[in-house]
């Protein structure tokens, strides 16, 4: 217990910016209007494509021959990011899907 404190106090600045950026992160996407939601998601694609690159550089420099907390990074980044990636396209199609129109 008196390891997991001393972790807290050593990083404390860390650990509120990633608590800051967390609520923040939800406040301003919670309060986006559906116009600015398909420019916004291509950002977060574009952010995510960045971040599967980086997982992929990263499991390619880990030592695959035993599991190591450099690979399992990485393989999780590359997994979320690209679930992120189609998420995103699959729900910018579907809005501009709803602007199109009918025949």
């Amino acid at each position: 217990m008196d390891n997991i404190l001393i972790y807290f106090y050593s990083y404390k600045e860390a650990i509120f910016i990633i608590v800051l950026s967390i609520y923040l992160g939800i406040e301003v996407i919670s309060n986006v209007p559906s116009v600015l939601h398909t420019p916004l998601m291509s950002g977060a694609n574009a952010i995510s494509g960045v971040i599967i690159i980086g997982g992929i550089i990263l499991v390619g420099h880990s030592d695959l021959s035993h599991l190591s907390l450099r690979l399992v990074i990485g393989i999780f980044a590359i997994l979320f990011a690209t679930l992120n990636v189609v998420g995103g396209f699959a729900v910018t199609d579907r809005m501009l899907e709803m602007f199109k129109k009918k025949k």
